[in-house]
């Protein structure tokens, strides 16, 4: 087997775990590596590290995919690894959607299998994945058993490695729309069309976090619990207003949330779920949006949910606005002759924003740091007093510290005082390795946010 010698000057990150070895790494190979196929890790000592593959077009040259040496990446290979990856599975998600395979963290880089119930969506972004794709296919279909597999290689980063982008069925019957569960909720979602696999599985427990949130706002509205005498003289405990009328709508006490980069309404469907009175769901995207609409829809929602196809960062910007003309209106200082700002205004308990990722680059870092910013300074501002801002970065480049930085200059510029409730990262199903920090690229966090003022 071929070997590629690592510099001495190099940093120790592979004997730390970290699977990836850069072109500035390495000092030299020996017997002529094959782009694609396996090549032997070996110090400048000579002294045998672990077992990748190789790419000199990319600059991750060599991927590990074994510490033990390995011939080969053979069908054997690859039904031992799935099937430690379906244990896994097994053992933490008690539903049959999930992220069955994830790349580096399941010692298979390069590749990622989304599990849709019966249907596995198949992501594969290296060379070396890419060559192997019939053996993958193979052992998928021996060790998971599926109806379909579906293909969604249409991904810029493939033509890093030297690969055009591809998608389309591999295997059985793959329908565009598959219906899955997530929290006793059922999701459909579009495989073909969808963003990346078709969903983000890696915020299945952070959506779960939001239940605390959803109730205990009745009493703002005036509305508690009152005893009252029925018409038939039986005593009931019933909830009733300020007047003492009784409330029958079932979600009196529940919290008005906005959720923003809605997707196919992820959030919306749990905080409907966990009792939420009212919530706005809205997204840029007229098909995101039509997608949100037949999740909401087929879990029997539709009265609680309105969806606003907009930007968001108008959107908010429209709403504090008017929030901020209201506030003039009331303390005299605003021509109250000039009609108010259309559509601007609204207020929530409950604000969400879980943008796509605005730091694909490390160079793009400026500029997503004022995008973030810019979100969750009007965000936090639409909050109703003691409410809360749910917030999330995918951005692998936007560090957790640079990240709550960014939060906390936001709330200063907003006047407002945060109190962090929640801070959590990826699900069950997306394990990180310790040391690999490109793993550690979701931030999730709940904050109560009160006014200085």
């Amino acid at each position: 087997m071929a070997s590629v010698i690592l510099k001495r000057s190099r940093k120790k990150r592979l004997e730390k775990a970290h699977p990836w070895v850069y072109s500035n790494e390495i000092e030299s190979t020996t017997g002529e590596p094959v782009p694609g196929q396996l090549v032997q890790i070996l110090n400048h000592q000579q002294r045998y590290l672990a077992t990748g593959y190789y790419n000199p077009k990319s600059q991750i040259t060599v991927r590990v995919v074994s510490y033990p040496a390995l011939e080969e990446m053979d069908l054997a290979f690859f039904m031992s690894r799935f099937q430690a990856c379906l244990e896994h599975r097994n053992r933490f998600v008690k539903e049959n959607a999930y992220r069955l395979v994830y790349g580096e963290a399941d010692f298979l880089p390069g590749l990622i299998v989304d599990r849709f119930g019966d249907v596995l969506v198949l992501q594969l972004l290296t060379l070396a994945m890419d060559q192997r794709k019939d053996l993958i296919v193979q052992a998928l279909v021996e060790v998971v058993g599926p109806q379909g597999i579906y293909e969604r290689s249409d991904v810029s980063v493939r033509e890093m490695e030297g690969l055009e982008q591809k998608k389309g069925p591999l295997y059985g019957t793959c329908p565009r729309h598959v219906t899955v569960k997530e929290n006793g909720l059922s999701i459909t979602v579009d495989i073909e069309e969808g963003q990346k696999t078709g969903y983000f599985f890696d915020q299945r427990e952070n959506r779960a976090s939001i239940e605390p949130l959803m109730t205990g706002w009745g009493g703002r509205s005036g509305i508690s619990m009152q005893e009252v005498t029925r018409e038939s003289g039986e005593l009931a405990v019933v909830p009733t207003n300020s007047k003492g009328k009784e409330v029958t709508f079932p979600f009196w006490d529940g919290a008005t949330v906005l959720e923003c980069f809605s997707h196919t309404g992820s959030f919306t469907l749990h905080a409907c779920k966990y009792g939420a009175k009212k919530v706005t769901c809205l997204d840029i995207s007229e098909h995101a949006i039509e997608s949100a609409k037949e999740n909401v829809e087929l879990n029997g929602f539709i009265e609680r949910v309105e969806f606003v196809v907009a930007d968001a960062f108008d959107y908010l910007r429209t709403q504090v606005k008017g929030v901020d003309e209201r506030h003039k209106r009331a303390q005299g200082k605003a021509d109250t002759s000039v009609p108010m700002t259309a559509g601007g205004g609204r207020t929530w308990d409950v604000v969400i924003l879980d943008p796509p990722a605005f730091a694909k680059t490390k160079s793009a870092v400026p500029g997503a740091v004022r995008g973030y910013k810019d979100i969750n300074l009007h965000g936090m501002k639409l909050v109703n007093e003691g409410g809360y801002l749910v917030t999330a970065s995918c951005s692998y480049h936007m560090r957790p510290e640079l990240f709550l930085d960014t939060i906390m200059d936001a709330a200063e510029d907003a006047g407002k005082i945060l109190r962090l409730i929640e801070w959590r990262a990826a699900g069950k199903d997306h394990p990180q390795i310790l040391g690999v920090d490109e793993g550690h690229y979701l931030k999730f966090a709940i904050f109560e946010v009160r006014s200085k003022k």
